[in-house]
């Protein structure tokens, strides 16, 4: 018999960048940028940054399993904020469905970044706190992205 649970969870993770707002907003929202700190290397990626818009990363797991992470567009505030739905799929099967917000603040020279994802993480395929630490990973990324651009 098939695991048949949810669990609900919501995590933030908070970054300080030295780059001002626009740039790291430009780093999220550029294709091309994003795609080189957010997708693997030979994860096929795809972005159409724009309210309703969708963006699509998938690749393998270590184990082949096709891992598919699709968000659509549902906010964008120029340099401010960005809010979007996804769901992670690990074959044909949802593992994870969630709302995130990503706020960026002004903070000196530099921005705070406050990323708030609120998740539904269903039949044990996959753990909050599995997410929170692959989160934490890619804005890990997203900062060498900044300091080598």
């Amino acid at each position: 018999m098939t695991d048949r649970t949810v669990t609900h969870a919501t995590f933030t993770v908070e970054r300080a960048y030295t780059a001002p707002p626009t740039r790291v907003f430009a780093a999220w929202s550029d294709p091309k940028a994003k795609a080189s700190w957010f997708a693997g290397p030979e994860n096929a990626y795809e972005l159409d940054f724009l309210v309703g818009g969708r963006e699509v990363n998938r690749g393998n797991a270590p184990d082949g399993t096709v891992m598919t992470f699709e968000s659509v567009y549902h906010d964008i505030v120029p340099d401010g904020r960005v809010v979007y739905s996804s769901t992670l799929h690990g074959g044909q099967t949802l593992w994870t469905a969630s709302l995130t917000t990503v706020e960026f603040e002004p903070d000196g020279d530099g921005t705070r970044l406050t990323l708030t994802e609120q998740g539904s993480f269903l039949d044990g395929n996959e753990k909050p706190e599995w997410r929170e630490h692959g989160t934490g990973a890619w804005l890990g990324a997203l900062d060498a992205y900044l300091s080598r651009t």
